[in-house]
């Protein structure tokens, strides 16, 4: 379960710095506050993906 929330983080919180902060990236004008924006981005989709399945599995027992 880690493990596929892990890649699920990853993929979806990278498609979503992507579009947040490309003009940020290109002009290398981001800010401490955007990197960590950035690395929490990666904690939403890994969240939902854990939240989800522990949800499911429990369901289904």
């Amino acid at each position: 379960m880690v493990g596929r929330s892990i890649k699920v983080g990853l993929l979806v919180g990278t498609i979503l710095v992507l579009i947040n902060y490309t003009d940020g990236i290109i002009a290398a004008e981001l800010t401490t506050t955007d990197y960590l924006k950035m690395v929490l981005t990666y904690f939403v989709p890994y969240c939902v993906s854990t939240y989800a399945t522990v949800r499911a599995l429990l369901k289904g027992g």
